[in-house]
């Protein structure tokens, strides 16, 4: 069912809208503009080479199987932290959202100066799902804790076992949740770059970055950022095509009561003897390379005004990037949600294309765009924020959207027979309701900033150092244990948006 707010709201509601789509859609035009300076001829014979075939089926074959495990490895652990008689759980429950605050490339780092073995396929898929598990592992268990446990105690009671209850009620009702989080994961993938370079597996995202490097802004390279925006449409086709049409608000969050658990039995040993090798992977290793790095490397050198400075600055733009690019979703979701149509999943639709892109396709979108229209911007803080709200709009989207769809429309309607007009609609009854989705947005959101890498070295003002760039810098020069200290603060930048997330996704109702 379509709601409308006023005729006087939706139109400006739908300006705004298209303006965000619009500026997502900036590296998407400079892609096709860039790639038709080839010919049709030389294209195909750029693409039909074997070297573009064995990519493919490099970034194909992480995609599948980075996605699936992520999806398995999150679903899991979320269920058995919410649904069963696991002995301390909402320890568990920190521990498993923890990897949220070890970026992927420090994630690589850690394993592959323990370890040159993970410089592999199985290694990558490793890595990745390790690092990204934690976005389908939030909103799962958000969603049941939402999901009301009468429904899965009837099919039991009608005699359906653990597994059945679970494949028939519960993973049809936290669908949404799994599919969002699944998402994120897959346009993660695609623009990984800095992780799958130190773990020395070839992607498309890898390719581009070494063709720009040797032909700076050459068109063989958009052309395979181009690829990398097919594989994007893919996913979000089947991810609408999952998700479906069916309502999912409820109105009120039923009542209060205590889950009755899942007993494990016998199992109960082996579930804490996975989470526990579970969480020694994902943090263990990582952290204990980076002590001895830190602690060993011959070239540690800690510049403390180095360091808070590049920690000033990273925190700065993890917070205004964080507020600017969940303000940006807002409407974004309020059209897709509350009028349904070609148009407005259009525009939702727009906002994830760049995702798929590395970050340095958007930054020369918007250097291109900047010097040629608006010459004043190029090399200020707004263009790299413009920058940051093009590469992470998709997660604060899928996180208000998640809570936005909770939301019965009703309560809108009833507010607007009392005399509320549009906007105080919104800030009165639903943004109030929403603020959880929000916040989760933001801290997502401000996670991606504080470790985005390629963007930030092209778009950056002259003289601004992130912890990421500094780490990428010592690292890449193999100079690991001056890398170890920047690593360290990224970690500890992070925990606070990691911890928030996982306040949020413990809230019951």
């Amino acid at each position: 069912m379509t709601i409308r707010t006023s005729s006087r709201s939706t139109p400006a509601l739908l300006l705004v809208g298209l303006a965000i789509a619009g500026l997502a859609l900036v590296p998407l035009g400079y892609v096709l503009w860039t790639t038709a300076e080839l010919g049709r001829a030389e294209a195909v014979d750029f693409l039909w080479r074997p070297r573009i075939g064995e990519l493919l089926w490099n970034t194909s074959r992480l995609l599948v199987a980075g996605v699936l495990t992520s999806a398995v490895v999150g679903v899991a652990g979320a269920w058995v932290v919410e649904r069963t008689d696991v002995p301390g759980r909402g320890w568990w429950h920190g521990l498993l959202c923890a990897p949220l605050a070890v970026p992927a490339f420090v994630n690589g780092f850690g394993w592959v100066s323990t370890t040159h073995a993970v410089q592999s396929y199985p290694g990558a898929v490793m890595v990745v799902t390790l690092s990204y598990y934690p976005l389908v592992y939030l909103p799962t268990v958000a969603a049941l804790r939402r999901l009301d446990p009468a429904v899965e105690e009837v099919a039991t009671a009608l005699g359906k076992g653990p597994w059945q209850v679970f494949l028939r009620v519960t993973l049809p009702a936290i669908s949404p949740a799994v599919l969002g989080g699944a998402l994120l994961v897959g346009l993660h993938l695609l623009a990984e770059y800095g992780a799958l370079q130190l773990l020395n597996y070839p992607t498309l995202t890898t390719a581009i970055l070494q063709q720009y490097a040797t032909v700076f802004n050459g068109p063989e390279a958009t052309l395979l950022a181009l690829v990398l925006v097919t594989f994007c449409l893919l996913l979000l086709g089947i991810e609408l095509l999952l998700r479906g049409r069916r309502p999912r608000s409820r109105v009120g969050a039923g009542a209060r009561r205590e889950f009755t658990p899942i007993r494990l039995g016998r199992a109960r040993l082996p579930v804490v003897a996975g989470l526990g090798g579970l969480a020694l992977w994902a943090l263990g290793v990582p952290l204990a390379s980076l002590v001895r790095w830190l602690v060993r490397g011959t070239s540690t050198g800690i510049e403390g005004g180095e360091l808070a400075e590049a920690l000033g600055n990273t925190l700065l733009l993890a917070v205004l990037a964080g507020l600017l690019t969940t303000a940006a979703a807002v409407p974004v979701v309020w059209l897709a949600v509350r009028h349904r149509g070609l148009v407005t999943t259009a525009i939702e639709r727009s906002v994830y294309t760049a995702s798929a892109m590395p970050g340095i396709v958007i930054a020369l979108a918007l250097v291109t765009v900047s010097i040629r229209a608006v010459p004043d911007l190029y090399q200020t803080l707004a263009l790299l924020l413009a920058g940051y709200l093009i590469l992470f709009l998709p997660r604060a989207v899928v996180s208000v959207r998640g809570t936005f769809e909770l939301v019965p429309p009703g309560l809108e309607e009833v507010a607007r027979s009392l005399g509320c007009a549009g906007a105080e609609v919104a800030r009165r009854v639903t943004l109030p309701l929403v603020v959880p989705g929000l916040a989760a947005g933001a801290a997502l959101v401000a996670l991606a900033v504080s470790t985005e890498l390629t963007a930030t070295l092209l778009l950056a003002p002259i003289g601004t150092d992130t912890l990421a760039t500094k780490f990428w810098s010592d690292a890449s020069s193999i100079a690991y244990g001056a890398a170890a200290p920047y690593a360290l603060a990224l970690i500890v930048l992070s925990v606070p948006s990691t911890w928030l997330l996982a306040r949020l996704s413990s809230r019951g109702h």
